[in-house]
């Protein structure tokens, strides 16, 4: 189970699982404190919007560090996984063009596989963060065990992912 009180003075909300659209608890949030699990947070309602992956810690001053110019809306818990970790990513939309099964992170498609762009994915196990540059870099994407068939189809038409990372147990 994981925690995330938003705001540290004044008006506060905790928050122990999904919540889809926060201005029903509070008008704005300025900084948020995750005391155990991990979070997903969101700068629309409905899981939309650009993502960033908090785990524990104090985030103060979230908005200047990600860049935002709004503030929480939404948030995902990320439930812990202790298992293995399946991904197949594809080269075009629909499963179509190159394929390539992972287990592990990568921190460049390009390098590792020779692979340009990434439009759909298939995960079928553990819990995963695809990032828009090579190293970890970038916005983010959080990617739970399903079919992915089109990143752009989702909002994401301009972004490209360039690199992906399993969500670890030791992260908690």
């Amino acid at each position: 189970m994981g925690l995330l009180r938003m705001n540290f003075m004044g008006r506060h909300y905790e928050c122990m699982s999904d919540c889809a659209d926060m201005s029903s608890y509070m008008s704005r949030c300025h900084s948020c404190r995750v005391e155990s699990g991990c979070f997903m947070v969101y700068d629309r309602p409905n899981y939309m919007g650009n993502q960033y992956f908090f785990r524990r810690g104090e985030y103060g001053d979230y908005m200047s560090m990600m860049g935002w110019r709004d503030w929480i809306r939404s948030c995902r818990m990320i439930p812990m996984y202790r298992g293995s970790y399946r991904m197949r990513i594809y080269e075009r939309e629909n499963f179509g063009g190159q394929m390539y099964e992972m287990m592990d992170d990568c921190d460049s498609i390009m390098d590792r596989y020779r692979m340009s762009d990434c439009m759909s994915c298939h995960v079928m196990d553990g819990h995963w963060l695809m990032y828009e540059h090579p190293h970890y870099r970038g916005r983010m994407m959080y990617m739970r065990p399903g079919e992915y068939r089109s990143f752009r189809e989702m909002g994401y038409g301009g972004m490209r992912f360039m690199s992906m990372r399993r969500i670890m147990d030791s992260w908690y």
